[in-house]
């Protein structure tokens, strides 16, 4: 224990000095507005469960079925997002950190070390998940009116189910650099994203998403419900958080105790096993990453051409980010999970039996694509979120060329901004035409919601380079942990408020305009004003999203 203490001092170290050099005020100001920002996200996310539970409970039957099916829903993609946020950071810290040439020269034990860096990466992948889930698994509590001892019997499963994602990732990784041959080390991305794709896909095939909304593929109600309280797989280590936390939430220790204990045993025996065999693997797995890699993709001999319309150095940079971007491997080999991720978006959205709803079929059409423009936003910020905030932080040793170098760094960040602007701004047109044909909703939908993404994508784009730009970490090894930073999580706290934000504001009119196209009812002239000042703001704020962002971003790079 003594050895892994020393091994893990350095990190905790790192962190607590994280913001020496930076003025005393300027850190209070971020941790403030950090603060400010992180606890409104939270109290909306609590808010809204707490209500849509109130809803739920409300239904007689059938209601407190479908909290009950969430709450499995909920501990399934939680166990998913762990183990995919657990990869990267267990291969980084474990095989590709720079420090591990002088930790493995050290009088210590490679287990020792597999251990530490274990404790380092199960921390720093797992603490936003558990942190952002949290107020779901409070507003349960609150709504179910559960004893004391639900809330933190609910804090250890998930604490527990944590340590299970990353000692299976950790596997993973061990499994992964020793069957793929050394010097193409840094392809184990592509079999990583190949892998994500198949794990999301059969996580999302266990939540049986259809059930909650197409009774009618059974006989009779009975069936429905009793299908409904199907539990999960009994061998997921997410069904024994589940029955932890349901047994809690309804005043039964004796269960929840039980179903804890089991989560542990398995925890502790998967983190024995692996720790036994990082003592056997992970000296030779990091011994084979020491060799030289191969790149996949090979130099472009023509894409200089499609450049030629730009000035000298702002065409040499776009060239630069481009072929930079190709080169690792660590950055265009997640396009495979992007990809999966968007087709089980899109499959989501035609499965949904809008015709058997209860709902009339129009109304739920056009409702549901206009929620679909917020969650479809809300994909792009997290894509946003792994790709464009991180892009000037890889700059990493060459930041001085770019400060010595002929542009201005208002042209650097522009640059930055669109090569990520052009492909995002795809994807989400994509995401939301294709979902939108699904849906079959009418055209004015379709060409509202076409046009309000055309107008937010830049100002996520731009939101993501800014706070990147203003918090950039030159020394960062792994970009995917640049956004578990201060500035990545205001990043994604202004980006969500911006979005909901926008929502809000075309809700009311979109509903006006909708209702009487319907009706076949003219406006009145105060309505007309309202459509229109409503617009015109989400315009201005669109704009403003677009240039303060980068404004913001220079003047932190500029270190004015």
């Amino acid at each position: 224990m003594n050895e892994i203490l020393t091994l893990l001092k350095p990190r905790l170290w790192s962190i607590k000095n994280r913001n020496i050099g930076e003025k005393k005020d300027r850190t209070w100001i971020k941790l403030l507005a950090l603060g400010i920002m992180g606890a409104l996200l939270w109290a909306i996310i609590f808010s809204v469960s707490l209500r849509m539970l109130g809803y739920l409970r409300g239904i007689p039957e059938v209601g407190d079925i479908i909290a009950i099916k969430l709450l499995s829903m909920l501990l399934i993609t939680s166990l998913a997002l762990l183990i995919f946020s657990s990869l990267l950071t267990s291969l980084t810290g474990m095989y590709l950190a720079r420090d591990l040439h002088l930790v493995h020269s050290m009088p210590v034990s490679s287990r020792s070390i597999f251990i530490s860096r274990w404790i380092d990466s199960t921390a720093e992948s797992s603490w936003m998940v558990n942190i952002y889930v949290f107020p779901i698994f409070l507003a349960y509590g609150i709504a179910y009116g559960s004893p004391f001892y639900y809330y933190p019997l609910t804090i250890a499963a998930m604490i527990i189910l944590s340590c299970i994602a990353s000692s299976i990732s950790a596997a993973l990784v061990m499994t992964a650099v020793m069957i793929i041959p050394a010097n193409r080390m840094k392809t184990i991305f592509v079999f990583f994203g190949l892998f994500l794709f198949l794990i999301l896909y059969i996580a999302f095939r266990l939540l049986k998403p259809e059930l909650l909304v197409d009774p009618d593929v059974f006989v009779n109600t009975l069936l429905y419900l009793k299908d409904l309280q199907t539990p999960a797989s009994p061998f997921l280590p997410s069904t024994w958080a589940f029955d932890t936390i349901k047994g809690a939430m309804k005043g039964l220790l004796p269960e929840a105790s039980l179903n804890l204990a089991i989560l542990a045993s398995f925890a502790a025996a998967l983190f024995l096993f692996v720790a036994y065999v990082s003592g056997l693997f992970y000296f030779k797995g990091f011994s084979k990453t020491q060799t030289g890699s191969v790149r996949i993709f090979k130099e472009f001999s023509r894409i200089d051409s499609f450049f030629k319309f730009l000035p000298g150095p702002i065409r040499a940079f776009t060239l630069k980010e481009i072929k930079v971007f190709f080169r690792d491997q660590t950055q265009w080999s997640q396009l495979f999970l992007i990809a999966g991720l968007v087709i089980i978006y899109i499959y989501n959205f035609k499965v949904l039996p809008i015709e058997r709803s209860p709902i009339r079929t129009f109304y739920l059409q056009n409702l549901l694509s206009f929620l679909n423009m917020g969650l479809a936003l809300f994909v792009l910020t997290a894509i946003t979120a792994r790709f464009a905030y991180p892009a000037v932080s890889l700059e990493g040793d060459a930041w001085w060329l770019v400060k010595s170098a002929p542009i201005r760094l208002s042209h650097f960040l522009w640059i930055k901004f669109f090569i990520y602007f052009f492909p995002l701004l795809i994807l989400t047109e994509i995401l939301i035409i294709v979902t939108n044909l699904f849906l079959d909703v009418t055209p004015f939908m379709m060409i509202l919601l076409t046009f309000t993404v055309l107008l937010m994508v830049p100002g996520v784009v731009s939101l993501g380079i800014g706070m990147g730009a203003a918090f950039a970490d030159f020394k960062t090894e792994n970009p995917a942990q640049a956004i578990t930073s201060i500035g990545g999580i205001l990043f994604m706290v202004l980006s969500a408020a911006y979005i909901i934000l926008i929502i809000i504001i075309e809700a009311g009119p979109v509903y006006s305009l909708f209702m009487s196209d319907i009706r076949g009812q003219a406006l009145g002239l105060f309505e007309w004003a309202w459509i229109s000042s409503s617009f015109i703001i989400v315009f201005f704020l669109g704009i403003l999203a677009i240039v303060l962002p980068m404004r913001y971003g220079q003047k932190g790079l500029s270190g004015d």
